[in-house]
C-alpha cells in the first residue's frame, strides 16, 4: 500500500510539475505567443512612416513652386540664367499693368518674355513700337508673322502656354528700340485679341 501511495503520488506531483513548468511549453507555442506580441509595434511603424509620407507629400506640393523653378521665381523658366526683378520692362517701358501668366527666359543678357494682356493697343504707342496715332496694322512698323490661324509655336526654353497663329510681329523704334514683340490678333487680321498672348524678346544687360 505505501508503496503504491508512494507511486501514486508520483505520478500526480510528474503531473502537477509538468503543468506548472514553462519549459514545458512547446516550441511552436512560445513562437506564436512572441509573434503576437510584436505585431503592435510593427503596426505602429507601418502608421509612422505612412505619417511621414503624408508630410513629406504635403511640404512638396507647398514647396513645388521654388522647388521647380529658378531663384524662387514662378516666372522664370528652366535654363534661365538670370533672374528679372521686379516688374519687366522693355525698353524702359514696364509691361501692360494687367499682364498676367508671365514666364520668361533669359540666356546671356537676352530676354524672352512671355504673358497675357487686354491692354496691348495702349502699350504699343507707350512702348514707341507703334506712333500715336497710326493704325496697329501699319507695315511700316509691323508685319504678319509666318504662323498661320491654329498654329501654335514657341521659342525655344520659354514656358508656359503657347502662341496661337495668326500673329503680327512689331519691331523695336523709339525708347523701345531692340525689342520685339509678337501678339496674336484675330483670324480676320483687323484687330488684336482680347486678351492677347504676348511674347517680347529684348536684350536687358547685366
Amino acid at each position: 500500500m505505501g508503496d503504491a501511495e508512494t507511486g501514486g503520488g508520483s505520478v500526480v506531483s510528474d503531473e502537477m510539475n509538468e503543468t506548472s513548468d514553462p519549459e514545458g511549453m512547446g516550441d511552436a507555442d512560445r513562437e506564436d505567443s512572441i509573434g503576437r506580441r510584436r505585431l503592435p509595434s510593427a503596426a505602429v511603424v507601418v502608421v509612422g512612416l505612412a505619417f511621414l509620407g503624408v508630410v513629406a507629400g504635403g511640404l512638396f506640393w507647398l514647396f513645388q513652386d521654388e522647388l521647380s523653378h529658378p531663384f524662387g521665381d514662378a516666372r522664370a523658366c528652366e535654363g534661365s540664367d538670370s533672374t528679372l526683378t521686379g516688374k519687366i520692362s522693355l525698353g524702359g517701358v514696364p509691361i501692360p499693368a494687367d499682364a498676367t501668366d508671365v514666364h520668361y527666359i533669359t540666356q546671356d543678357g537676352f530676354a524672352e518674355v512671355s504673358f497675357l494682356s487686354d491692354q496691348m493697343p495702349d502699350y504699343l504707342h507707350r512702348a514707341g513700337l507703334v506712333p500715336e496715332g497710326e493704325p496697329l496694322f501699319d507695315e511700316n512698323y509691323g508685319s504678319a508673322y509666318a504662323w498661320g490661324e491654329g498654329g501654335h509655336e514657341m521659342p525655344d526654353g520659354l514656358c508656359g502656354p503657347a502662341l496661337k497663329g495668326p500673329v503680327w510681329s512689331y519691331h523695336g523704334r523709339g525708347p523701345g528700340t531692340g525689342a520685339s514683340i509678337l501678339i496674336e490678333r484675330t483670324p480676320a487680321g483687323t484687330t488684336l485679341r482680347a486678351p492677347a498672348r504676348v511674347i517680347a524678346s529684348f536684350d536687358f544687360g547685366e
